[in-house]
């Protein structure tokens, strides 16, 4: 009994899984069908817009195969299916007599190769664009042309030094509008130059997307070709310095050797001669807001040292307190005690363990 009622279960599970699956492999190669006719339909009525009429147009996938018709320019076929939206790459046939098998048009490969890609420069000024290029037919001069004036703007003239070389120029204009286009952005010189061998990248660009967006687009122009990227970013513009903040180190250094900040022995209470210097000191920190400094808390050597350094932070923190409460950012101010290790005067005289019993601000190193 136990085995009548697992084996209808079994089967209802293997059923459960067997439903995705079929539904997938019936879905999968409907959709896939559509997507091939609608490329198929929109190819075919974007080569009937430039007036080339075909029957071969086929697609596995987004990968098209176009018949070239007799006398049709294969570099105007590969233009016009490269610009359907969809399109991965394009091989293209040469046609032939009824009942003949179509051979390889000579422009069939879908990507140039390294080797197939003549030395040419793509080049921009903020008043012209250049482009010097060999290029196989008039049709794929005219597609640079068109190109350019797209990206073009008001202010620039186009420089045109393309020239035909049916053998050994560029097939289409793919290879030089992803340049352009990213070369169109921004001012200043820029251009990119390919030898043969390396692709150089030289100029100046505004910010470090266009250069990225430069790169890939040299990259993908000339495949395997050695990207030598020597675009330059402009310098960081530098922060004009006022001239409070450029005199506050000195006038900083003169406030302390005139106004001494002493405190109360064995605590750290600023003495009532040293008050006024405290807000005499508030405002010459707020003279220039942008510079950092310390507060430093010294004593004299009547404590011990164990007991000498904590008196010294915390006259550091209370001077660093009221300045704050001055009106002084706290961010600005950074407090340390030093104990009694940094007299400045003899403490064997009250004089001088007064003077010792002080706080100093001077300016932080690295502003």
């Amino acid at each position: 009994m136990p085995g009548l009622v697992r084996r209808p279960l079994v089967i209802w599970l293997l059923a459960a899984l067997a439903v995705p699956v079929l539904l997938t492999a019936v879905l999968i190669p409907a959709r896939a069908g559509t997507t091939e006719d609608d490329l198929r339909e929109r190819t075919t009525a974007a080569l009937k817009a430039r007036g080339i009429e075909t029957g071969g147009v086929d697609f596995d996938g987004r990968n098209a195969r176009v018949t070239v018709p007799s006398g049709v320019d294969p570099a105007v076929v590969r233009e016009v299916v490269t610009g359907v939206d969809g399109v991965r790459s394009v091989e293209l046939v040469n046609g032939q007599a009824a009942g003949a098998t179509p051979t390889p048009a000579p422009t069939s490969s879908s990507t140039p190769a390294q080797s197939d890609v003549p030395a040419f420069e793509v080049g921009r000024t903020d008043r012209s664009i250049r482009v010097q290029a060999p290029v196989r037919s008039q049709a794929v001069k005219d597609a640079i042309a068109a190109e350019v004036d797209q990206v073009l703007g008001e202010d620039r003239e186009y420089d045109d030094r393309t020239t035909i070389d049916a053998a050994n120029g560029l097939a289409d204009a793919s290879t030089v509008s992803a340049l352009l286009r990213a070369l169109a952005i921004g001012g200043g010189d820029a251009s990119v130059r390919y030898d043969g061998e390396t692709v150089t990248l030289s100029g100046q660009v505004p910010d470090q997307a266009t250069k990225a967006t430069i790169g890939r687009a040299a990259a993908a122009a000339v495949p395997g070709a050695v990207i030598a990227d020597e675009l330059a970013l402009p310098a960081p513009p530098k922060t004009a310095v006022s001239e409070p903040c450029r005199t506050f180190p000195t006038r900083l250094a003169e406030f302390s050797r005139q106004y001494p900040i002493n405190f109360l022995s064995g605590t750290s209470i600023v003495n009532d001669a040293s008050k006024p210097s405290v807000v005499k000191a508030a405002a010459v920190l707020k003279s220039c807001t942008t510079v950092r400094v310390e507060v430093a808390g010294h004593t004299d050597d009547l404590g011990s040292p164990a007991t000498s350094l904590p008196l010294s932070e915390r006259r550091a923190a209370a001077l660093k307190a009221e300045l704050v409460r001055l009106g002084v950012s706290a961010n600005r101010i950074l407090a340390h005690g030093y104990g009694e290790a940094f007299p400045i005067a003899s403490n064997a005289t009250g004089a001088g363990r007064i003077a010792n019993r002080r706080a100093e601000i001077r300016v932080v190193q690295g502003n």
